[in-house]
């Protein structure tokens, strides 16, 4: 800005002082001109005067005291006399203009100049009564040899405009820019400087609230990305087109046991499998990829998916990804879900293969005649019962299904559990003698709301598995009161084989059987605990379950 302002006012004065000065020495020239012309003329005219009116003087008298130059020609062009050059060494003077313009009107006037000595001379010529002519010549400097006789002063001059212009132009912009480096670009409307700066200022305060707003929507975007990434239960990951990490969650570094990821490093530094690498590569080649990875016992989804640049979305090359984004589920219950439905479905297909089976064989028997009379009807009771335990299963399926999908047909009532105990203790009392183990109920009356088929499902189920998992001579104490928090509990004690700390939690799957050999001898469907844990969620309830190899379980239901 310096350079520029010195500049300006260089060019500016010497600009100024180049016209002014021509205009003046223009002015000044034509004035001095001018004046020696009328000089010069009234000079021949009083010399022609002198001459034609005296014959006692001559020319040589006059001109003495004359610093023209006087000149005396013939009227055929001799030089006669010149008071400044030999005569003898000049020319004819005829065809000179101002004596051929004085033969003929009586005055004449030309200019010469001299291009060697930058001079132009000026020559008036008059006839006199005798018919020569006088000529008066004068010579002055032109413009140009004017200036440069002046080129000295010039020079100091344009020094002096240079020195002045580099002093004026720093002081200059230096109050010019110190205000404007004063500005508060924050706050430019507080600002008081030039006038001229206003629209500046307005555009900046404007360009401020316009950037503010842009700060503020960027904030609440990452805001709500990093609410979102934090809160997803999915890991995930964003990298760029060199496999350095950009971005992360909470869950990913969960998921891949770390404490953090160092700024720019590979995401190969949390796995560094051959499977999870080439699907890495192969996404930041532009191909999207779907596998499956297992950390630490547990099974994870692995999707990942590349990233383009935005104006070449639609493209394919691999030239234009610029990153990938990896989005890690944790699928260990989805698989063990999995795992669970086909064991039931084969559990399932084999509990009514065996009934079907026996059915089959007692009815082909029957019909090809090949049954005594007297076993007719032990088969028949063998067709029933086999019936009558794939209806059972059947029910048991049906009813976990309803509890699964909280489609349960029945409304939720206020019940007394003390009373649906001792019902199912009433009904399975045969079942406890031929077993030869005793049932006890004790406790108090307490109510809760609950369905009370599935209550009495429940608790039947309980009793039912702690006297068949009993030894002759067992004991079964089942137990409702209310705990100190006043919630009503259901226990069912037993004193028989208990469960291996192994099989624990496992108990409540569907089919499981701690010991499947005893399990084929007391029968049932397999389902009973099932039932017991999908009932006691659907009501709420919290299920404990405490056991010790042969030394007996206790449940306990707290609703």
């Amino acid at each position: 800005m310096n350079k520029r302002i010195f500049r300006a006012i260089f060019f500016a004065a010497l600009i100024s002082m180049t016209v002014l000065f021509l205009m003046v020495s223009d002015v000044m020239s034509r004035y001095f001109v001018s004046s020696y012309k009328k000089q010069i003329i009234n000079d021949a005219l009083n010399i022609s005067e002198f001459i034609n009116s005296s014959s006692s003087k001559t020319i040589a008298d006059y001109s003495e005291s004359d610093t023209n130059r006087i000149t005396l020609i013939a009227a055929d062009g001799t030089v006669e006399f010149d008071n400044q050059a030999d005569i003898s060494r000049m020319e004819n003077h005829g065809d000179r203009e101002e004596v051929i313009q004085a033969l003929e009107e009586g005055t004449g006037s030309s200019e010469r100049f001299s291009s060697t000595i930058a001079e132009k001379t000026y020559n008036y010529a008059v006839r006199l009564e005798s018919g020569e002519i006088l000529r008066v010549s004068g010579t002055r400097y032109t413009m140009f040899s004017i200036l440069l006789g002046m080129l000295q002063p010039i020079l100091i001059i344009l020094i002096a405009v240079v020195i002045l212009s580099a002093f004026l132009s720093s002081k200059l912009s230096k109050s010019i820019v110190k205000p404007i480096n004063l500005i508060d670009i924050e706050n430019p409307d507080e600002n008081v400087v030039y006038e001229e700066l206003t629209p500046l200022l307005d555009k900046i305060a404007s360009q401020n609230r316009q950037i503010k707003l842009q700060i503020e929507e960027l904030k609440r975007k990452q805001q709500e990305f990093i609410t979102i990434t934090e809160n997803m239960s999915e890991g995930l990951l964003i990298i760029d087109s060199k496999t350095n990490v950009l971005t992360y969650n909470e869950s990913a570094l969960k998921i891949f046991d770390s404490a953090q990821i160092p700024d720019k490093q590979s995401v190969f530094v949390l796995n560094r499998s051959s499977e999870f690498r080439n699907n890495v590569l192969d996404a930041l080649k532009g191909r999207s990829s779907a596998d499956f990875m297992t950390l630490r016992e547990r099974t994870y989804q692995v999707f990942i998916n590349s990233v383009r640049a935005v104006d070449s979305i639609s493209s394919q090359d691999a030239d234009n990804t610029i990153g990938a984004v990896i989005i890690i589920l944790d699928v260990t219950e989805k698989e063990e879900q999995e795992r669970m439905r086909r064991e039931f479905t084969a559990n399932v297909s084999h509990e009514l293969k065996t009934p079907l089976t026996s059915i089959s064989g007692c009815a082909e028997l029957l019909k090809n005649g090949m049954v005594r009379q007297q076993d007719i009807k032990h088969f028949s009771e063998n067709i029933y019962l086999e019936a009558q335990r794939m209806i059972k299963l059947i029910g048991d399926i049906i009813r976990l299904s309803q509890l699964d999908e909280n489609l349960v047909p029945l409304e939720k009532e206020q019940i007394d559990l003390y009373t649906n105990a001792k019902n199912a203790v009433l009904r399975l009392s045969e079942l406890a003698r031929s077993n030869k183990v005793s049932v006890e109920l004790t406790g108090e009356h307490t109510r809760i709301s609950a369905v009370p088929q599935i209550i009495d499902e429940m608790i039947f189920n309980l009793v039912e598995n702690a006297i068949k998992y009993n030894r002759p001579g067992g004991n079964v104490t089942v137990s409702v009161f209310t705990t100190a928090e006043g919630k009503a509990k259901l226990s069912v004690e037993d004193n028989g084989i208990g469960i291996p700390d192994a099989d624990r939690d496992r108990v409540f799957e569907r089919f499981y059987r701690v010991d499947k050999s005893h399990s084929k001898e007391i029968g049932g469907t397999g389902l009973g605990l099932s039932i017991v844990k999908h009932a006691a969620r659907y009501h709420n309830a919290v299920i404990d379950i405490k056991s010790l190899l042969s030394k007996g379980t206790t449940i306990e239901i707290t609703f």
